[in-house]
């Protein structure tokens, strides 16, 4: 890429943050065009791109997210403060992380992209983003181990012969297990214990929705959690959830939060609520459908920049900072 693309990149990324969105896809963009990576400017631009690049069928399992609760936000940013030593960086589980935003676990990703999880991987370690790796993968876990360049997580059901995948991609170097509860409204405890014992890397629960599951979370040992919503839609998002179930958990193991984050103000109003880190699931799933590694990349590195331009704006020099009054949600 030379240095009047790198140019126009940048200043496109500019504009495309403040605005909703952009031209791709509209008045004068051929229909089926897959763009130029160095010509996207938001994250629903590669939405756009994936639903280009993949049948109706495989796209629809990937497409659109529940944000609304997220568009009831505003921020009310803090005057007069020195974010010059401006540090995203955060840690969790004695892992240092570039940015508090992992790429999130799906299962079968070479329907996606012929590369799947190798390719989910090489982007999001160039990127220098944890990936959580899904059981249910495309390829082996010794050759998705092979591509990272950081550190990856697993993640697991509480099912009969689960306990064995875990284990191997432990031996492997996954530095976290993350454990998906299959009903959230009556998680399989035993089931869990026997995981979480098993295995000698932090164990983390996915799919926590109540405040008095993240209390039984914490009390039966597991080391965090992530608020995920399988309810459907007509149960609260992730989103409205994650308050308070962090005031619950009040600090005392770190929380988590997943569902239809796309932007870096959705992740910024997360951390404000509550939430260490957060997954995005989807968008790296549409940057690997319409551009493989590089695509993946791209996505991570968007989300990372758009978080860091908006604390800036909203004056927080690091996560830490973030406070609740630095939010303000409407009806």
């Amino acid at each position: 890429m030379n240095q009047q693309e790198i140019t126009r990149r940048r200043t496109l990324g500019v504009l495309g943050t403040l605005a909703a969105g952009s031209s791709i896809g509209t008045a004068g963009e051929p229909e089926g065009r897959i763009t130029p990576l160095s010509e996207l400017v938001n994250v629903s631009e590669f939405e756009l791109m994936a639903k280009r690049k993949l049948s109706a069928a495989v796209f629809a399992t990937i497409a659109g997210s529940n944000r609304q609760d997220m568009e009831r936000c505003t921020f009310h940013p803090l005057s007069m403060v020195d974010t010059t030593k401006l540090n995203l960086s955060t840690e969790l589980f004695g892992q240092s992380m570039f940015a508090p935003i992992l790429a999130g676990p799906a299962s079968d990703q070479a329907k996606i992209h012929g590369e799947g999880e190798l390719g989910m991987v090489r982007g999001a370690s160039a990127a220098k983003a944890v990936t959580v790796i899904s059981s249910r993968t495309s390829h082996s876990i010794e050759k998705i181990m092979a591509q990272a360049k950081g550190p990856l997580w697993y993640q697991v059901f509480p099912d009969a012969g689960e306990i064995e995948r875990a284990q191997a991609a432990v031996k492997l170097g996954c530095k976290v297990l993350v454990v998906t509860v299959r009903n959230p409204r009556k998680p399989d405890w035993p089931a869990i214990d026997r995981m979480r014992k098993g295995i000698a890397v932090p164990v983390v629960l996915k799919g926590v929705t109540t405040p008095a599951d993240a209390e039984t979370a914490v009390k039966r040992g597991v080391q965090g959690i992530i608020v995920s919503n399988y309810g459907g839609p007509q149960t609260p998002s992730s989103f409205a959830m994650l308050p308070p179930i962090a005031d619950a958990v009040h600090g005392r193991i770190p929380v988590l939060v997943d569902g239809g984050f796309r932007r870096g103000t959705d992740i910024l109003k997360a951390l404000i609520l509550g939430a260490h880190a957060v997954l995005v699931t989807r968008p790296p799933l549409w940057g690997l459908a319409g551009y493989g590694a590089d695509g993946v990349q791209a996505v991570m590195e968007m989300l990372q920049t758009e978080l860091a331009r908006n604390m800036i704006m909203i004056g927080a020099e690091t996560p830490k900072a973030l406070t609740r009054s630095m939010l303000k949600r409407h009806p």
